[in-house]
């Protein structure tokens, strides 16, 4: 069975939500779906978009697992976005929280070192 994914993240100012991701997710959208839909393809046929959808923004919370976790919040930090919290669980699974002006959580997760 083939399977897509389209992850959404609602917010409330589009314009500066695109702006923000674009620095969170280190490029400009693979493609825009309307003036006021954002796509980002994170992996082949794994997508995250944005929407503005002001009623609804602020319920997102998505994980996205990255190879190198420790690369991703140094290209992000030096972009000006810092997590918001770190968590190591328990079995070494590591985990970096960012949340958007609206409360959207979209947080970063790598492999135990």
């Amino acid at each position: 069975m083939a399977l897509d994914l389209f992850a959404g993240i609602p917010v409330s100012d589009y314009a500066a939500a695109l702006l923000r991701y674009e620095r969170l997710l280190g490029s400009p959208p693979t493609f825009v779906a309307s003036d006021t839909e954002a796509v980002w393809e994170l992996a082949e046929h794994r997508s995250l978009f944005i929407e503005h959808r002001p009623a609804h923004a602020g319920h997102a919370l998505h994980t996205v697992f990255v190879d190198d976790l420790d690369a991703f919040v140094s290209q992000a930090s030096g972009k000006g976005l810092e997590p918001t919290k770190r968590e190591t669980y328990p079995n070494g699974v590591r985990k970096a929280v960012y949340r958007d002006p609206d409360g959207n959580e979209l947080d970063f997760g790598g492999a135990p070192l």
